[in-house]
């Protein structure tokens, strides 16, 4: 059939370029092989220059693919099941690149370009480890192109297709029978982006983040060539940039996803221990251990086997993590894990093809491995530097055994175990520990040299950072403290003991830079690395401990949220349009609601806070995005209120929009005099007077018109009073009349018509649904400024280490030429 309007050649193209990055990859990877294992070097070169070649076309055809799948989507080609599925007509074109991550499919796409950029700039600059290093990427970009392939063989598929028409992947519908079926009005528009993705964040935090994942495969594949080539030691020095490189990458993508979570998801704060970010930080925590034996190795010959293990593991899970968060068996427990796609078969296996033969080629070289018999003395760099790193590891593995343990459990056995009540703590009281621990250990190792140090030289280097430290600790718990009493003295006092420590990481690693380094900053990458990690901790101990709810209910309305959620009525104010309310030192007034997408998808609620002093006012706009994926439900994007010592964060827990249900609850007339009183639920209310052709602040009536305004007072049950004014008036010889609404009572009064007697007939509706309402959340977050300042610092140390690590190998290797000739 001749299907009408379909743009069927960018789908062709994307894939047929999806194929030559497989085979291309595929050739790469042989003739990079061949390069490593040949003896002849002009054997070699031949290879080499084939294999660069290839992977050249397999980066090129991906960045094809990619542009092919982002100009399908902004052109709204909606015939092809990606563009329809993840995208619509009424998103900002700056979400159009989040329409691509949204899906496996285009997460799979950007991992394999980032893979490509590596691999180019490894070819750019050339040495002996190309080839075996460039061999094992290649492998992984077949294993990554074959995510993306869509091939199909009977009921078995290898891949999932993103340029897949929707008549394809719904190829039984009947609408597929019309040859016009791009004219019916369900195929004008597609079903849109997940509403969380919907944030600025998530269009740089994904590419940094895959950034991060995607090199991870080079520590490992130079780990891999060194045991391939037998040259057990001869690649971590060039290795070193690398590791660094990927370690501050992956931990400023990880923290730009806590930045997303903390303007985005309504948990209250950055990080939750949400299984989908345990499986970034846990090879993060591995990575940045294998960084530090590598160091130990490169200044004593020890650790050399452990920095085997951390790398291999390292990107091991990378690929356990993604087998975890693309499965489906993160469904139920996390709020950003892709769902099943059905290829569960195929992640097994790209993980185990992998780590089976990476653990295997270890083990069979595992003696031969370089290893001093002699141990490290305790007074030594070297030892305690390796305790970090195994304290580290063992954090990483208890986390993964959290994360993992109950949704693989469940899915294993099809039963349904419950998490710990409270998520957060499980992973607090662990962790803690594992904080104070490696706080102190930066604080005073770098104080120890390596082999050997005196006990006394050390105490007079590491003596007055204490002091400070003690001073400064001291005279925060003065003057400030930690508020954070709630699980017991015994948690207390770890938090207590974790703020010293942290505080000790900055300092002593501050005056080390003016000691130790005496100011060279070039040399101070992994110092100021230390600082921003210490900054960090600090900033997450004040934030976390000190974290104050401004919005305590004193209005009485409490709202009965869903079962599954972790809302606390009283920790909840309910605004009412117009009325300010008490927010402890704040008067917070609902305004108005203002929809600003083109699909009527967005809210923006604007409410004003002023101080009970008047010394300060200001605006907030906490919104709602409409879920647009096919069920119905609401994403709070919160607001924030930054100053230089806190943040004011605010996020809409419920609002009367959010209720579609119609409102049928019906008038009650009534019949009343001057001085009647009538009674409702919560109160009754007075008539006082009829006023003819009033004119106020309410309205303006002329002498010569017909107009009676009903004079009320509403007396509550609470002994509020209230005035209510509704009208009756005639126009264009037609009677006429307007309500008006008590909104703090839920009723709304008409003055419909005038009786005999004097009487007057008034219409009573009391309802909750017609009260423009919303309940607010609203948190104080002192001094949060100190973790994002931290994390800053910590990925410029990063930075500067890897530039001054790569000067230092380049240095050395002109020496070795220049000794050589």
């Amino acid at each position: 059939m001749n299907y009408i309007g379909e743009h069927l050649l960018p789908g062709q193209l994307g894939h047929f370029f999806i194929v030559l990055a497989f085979v291309s990859s595929l050739v790469a990877t042989f003739a990079f092989s061949k390069a490593a294992n040949s003896v002849d070097p002009a054997d070699e070169k031949r290879w080499k220059r084939l294999a660069r070649i290839s992977f050249g076309i397999d980066f090129l055809s991906v960045f094809f693919v990619f542009g092919t799948l982002y100009y399908i989507i902004s052109a709204h080609y909606f015939e092809y099941f990606y563009a329809w599925n993840h995208s619509n007509r009424s998103l900002d074109t700056s979400y159009l690149l989040s329409c691509i991550w949204e899906g496996q499919e285009g997460s799979f796409l950007l991992w394999t370009m980032w893979h490509g950029v590596i691999g180019m700039l490894i070819m750019a600059r050339g040495s002996k480890w190309e080839a075996p290093v460039m061999a094992v990427i290649s492998f992984a970009q077949i294993c990554l192109a074959t995510m993306i392939i869509g091939l199909y063989f009977g009921d078995v598929f290898i891949g999932s297709n993103p340029f897949l028409l929707v008549r394809e992947k719904f190829a039984d519908a009947p609408v597929f029978a019309r040859p016009d079926y791009l004219s019916l009005a369900q195929m004008q528009d597609g079903q849109g982006l997940n509403q969380l993705l919907q944030n600025y964040w998530m269009v740089i935090h994904p590419p940094i983040l895959f950034l991060g994942f995607a090199s991870t495969i080079v520590p490992f594949a130079f780990a891999i060539a060194g045991l391939w080539k037998k040259d057990f030691g001869g690649w971590t020095r060039q290795a070193l940039p690398w590791s660094l490189f990927s370690a501050g990458i992956l931990g400023l993508g990880i923290m730009m996803g806590a930045a997303w979570a903390y303007e985005s998801l309504t948990f209250g704060g950055y990080w939750a221990w949400d299984p989908v970010e345990n499986a970034s930080l846990v090879p993060w925590l591995v990575l940045v251990a294998g960084i530090h034996t590598q160091l130990i190795f490169n200044a004593t010959g020890h650790s050399l086997r452990a920095t085997y293990v951390f790398f291999i593991l390292g990107f091991s899970l990378v690929l356990y993590s993604t087998f975890l968060t693309r499965s489906g068996v993160l469904g139920d427990s996390s709020v950003h894990a892709f769902t099943d796609l059905g290829m569960n078969t195929q992640l097994l296996i790209f993980m185990l093809i992998f780590v089976l033969p990476a653990f295997a080629l270890y083990a069979s070289r595992f003696k031969f491995i370089p290893h001093i018999k002699k141990e490290e003395e305790t007074s030594s760099r070297e030892f305690w530097m390796f305790i970090g790193a195994l304290v580290l590891f063992l954090s990483a593995a208890v986390i993964t055994w959290q994360t993992s343990f109950n949704p693989i459990y469940n899915k294993i056995t099809g039963q349904s175990t419950a998490a710990p009540e409270d998520v957060e703590f499980s992973f607090n009281k662990i962790q803690v520990f594992v904080a104070i621990v490696i706080a102190l250990l930066t604080a005073v190792t770098q104080y120890l040299k390596y082999k050997k140090s005196t006990k006394e030289q050390w105490i007079k280097k590491i003596l007055v950072p204490t002091v400070i430290t003690a001073a400064i600790t001291v005279t925060f718990f003065v003057v400030s403290g930690l508020e954070y009493d709630k699980k017991g003295p015994g948690f207390q006092a770890a938090i207590y003991l974790a703020f010293f420590a942290s505080v000790y990481a900055v300092v002593a690693n501050a005056a080390y830079i003016w000691a130790g380094l005496q100011g060279k900053l070039k040399a101070a990458g992994a110092s100021i690395a230390h600082v921003g990690f210490g900054l960090s901790l600090v900033g997450i101990l004040i934030s976390a401990s000190n974290r104050k709810v401004l919005s305590h209910n004193t209005t009485g309305i409490n709202l009965k949220f869903d079962e599954r959620s972790k809302e606390k009525p009283l920790e909840n104010l309910t605004l009412i349009k117009g009325l300010a309310t008490d927010m402890g030192a704040y008067w917070a007034t609902y305004q108005n609601s203002d929809s600003t997408s083109k699909s009527g998808t967005i809210s923006y609620y604007r409410v004003d806070m002023m101080k009970k002093d008047s010394s300060e006012s200001f605006t907030l706009y906490p919104n709602l995005i409409r879920n647009t994926k096919g069920q119905e439900g609401f994403s709070n994007n919160p607001d924030s209120r930054h100053y230089w010592n806190r943040d004011i964060f605010s996020y809409i827990t419920y609002a009367d929009n959010m209720d579609n249900r119609e409102d049928t609850t019906q008038f009650v007339n009534h019949s009343l005099k001057v001085n009647d009183t009538v009674y409702y639920s919560n109160g009754f209310f007075i008539l006082n007077k009829v006023v003819p052709n009033p004119s106020n602040d309410k309205y303006q009536f002329s002498p010569t018109d017909t107009a009676l305004m009903a004079d009320i007072t509403v007396f509550s049950k609470e002994g509020t009073q209230y005035a209510a004014r509704p009208v009756f008036y005639v126009k264009d010889n037609e009677a006429r009349y307007m309500l008006d609404t008590v909104f703090a009572q839920n009723i709304a009064l008409g003055f419909s018509r005038v009786l005999e007697n004097q009487q007057i007939e008034l219409q009573v509706k009391e309802s909750s649904r017609m009260v423009p309402f919303i309940s607010l959340k609203v948190y104080e977050f002192p001094h949060i400024n100190i973790l994002w300042i931290g994390i800053i610092l910590m990925t410029v140390g990063f930075g500067m280490s890897v530039v001054y690590r790569s000067r230092q190998g380049r240095l050395k290797a002109i020496n070795k030429q220049k000794q050589a000739a």
